[in-house]
């Protein structure tokens, strides 16, 4: 089933990207809940119109995300985590943490745009922020003793 898609969804697909699904997955929760619409000829010529007409906008939007990027540029931020003598963490470094990290350095990034790998160390990782569908860009954080 081929569907359009309203809004952006994680693993699925971009606002307007006309993407194929199983039939229940569309007609059952894509449909209703509103992030989509079905794919026919009058609703495809409906949204090149409106990427027509947005073109612009979405350009402004993408230099805006590239700023971000390279704003945070090779920035390597730090988060204290609470850790065993074996350098182990207690819990986990989730998206929220890093989120926070990057708002005390100016940077104003939705966690849920933020993939953190499994963290469960002390030392360097990455994390991919996906600020927009051209622009992903990975930012270091070292997680370190909080002690």
């Amino acid at each position: 089933m081929e569907i359009i898609l309203k809004t952006d969804i994680a693993g699925l697909g971009y606002k307007n990207d006309t993407v194929t699904v199983k039939p229940g997955y569309g007609r059952n929760y894509l449909i209703p809940q509103g992030y989509a619409v079905m794919a026919t000829d009058s609703n495809k010529k409906i949204v090149a119109e409106n990427i027509r007409q947005a073109a612009h906008k979405a350009e402004k939007i993408k230099n805006d995300a590239q700023a971000i990027a390279d704003g945070i540029g090779d920035m390597t931020l730090t988060i204290p985590a609470k850790a065993g003598d074996s350098g182990k963490i207690f819990g986990r470094v989730t998206n929220t943490q890093v989120a926070d990290a990057l708002r005390e350095k100016g940077f104003d990034i939705d966690r849920k745009k933020i993939a953190v790998d499994d963290v469960k160390t002390l030392g360097t990782y990455e994390a991919t922020l996906d600020l927009h569908k051209d622009v992903k860009h990975k930012v270091k954080f070292e997680v370190v003793s909080a002690e």
